[in-house]
């Protein structure tokens, strides 16, 4: 974790002092988004100077409302980009930019209940670094297409579809599908969404790569490298 962070300070050095720094974390569903990104911000709310933090503010918060997704008929394709409101998190990352001394409010997505909680996450003007991970941070497709110019760093968590179709489908039984649903919910959605994700791996400026740790300090070690 320690080359990663070392990233984000000098990026952030790099920046106006009042302004923020927000590097995103891209990568299939499954592949370890949200672990890395905890991970990154525990790191760094070590090491920044006194009255500076780091947070985590995921695109999930932007799932359209499952009243809408029925009305679509996209319910059972929840994931998908259709299923998200790029417009609600491109104006965020815009207010993130031209406010850095507002404190802002984001959603925050729960497992539990399937859907967004408004205003769930605090951005306080203390909050200089921002971590935001999510599938389609680089889509490079109708409004996705905004996205990757106002973040300050991108970097594509490398995974493999053999690697993330288990956790996949461990994740959805956790949620309550039966083993044969989560295996038809990631073989209809998950899969071909990691297809499309691979797609925007060459926009991300680096590569990181999730290496299982033996020792103490995690589970994994991170290697990021230009791309």
């Amino acid at each position: 974790m320690e080359q990663l962070t070392k990233r984000v300070l000098a990026g952030l050095s790099r920046v106006p002092a009042d302004n923020r720094f927000v590097v995103g974390i891209v990568g299939f569903p499954g592949a370890g988004k949200s672990t890395l990104s905890g991970g990154l911000v525990d790191a760094l709310n070590q090491v920044l100077p006194a009255g500076q933090r780091a947070q985590i503010v995921p695109m999930d918060g932007y799932h359209l409302p499952n009243e809408s997704l029925d009305r679509l008929g996209l319910r059972s394709l929840k994931g998908i980009p259709d299923t998200f409101d790029p417009v609600g998190f491109i104006e965020l990352l815009k207010k993130v930019r031209r406010s850095p001394a507002q404190t802002l409010f984001a959603p925050a997505f729960d497992r539990s209940i399937d859907g967004s909680i408004p205003d769930a996450l605090r951005i306080s003007a203390d909050v200089k670094v921002i971590v935001t991970e999510g599938n389609y941070l680089l889509l490079d497709q109708d409004k996705w297409r905004e996205i990757a110019e106002l973040l300050d760093d991108s970097w594509f968590l490398d995974a493999s579809i053999e690697i993330i179709r288990p956790r996949l489908i461990e994740r959805h039984v956790e949620g309550g599908r039966s083993l044969d649903a989560a295996i038809a919910k990631v073989e209809s959605t998950d899969i071909p969404n990691a297809c499309l994700i691979e797609k925007t791996r060459s926009r991300a400026r680096a590569l990181v790569k999730a290496i299982p740790n033996s020792g103490p300090g995690g589970a994994f070690q991170y290697e990021i490298s230009e791309q």
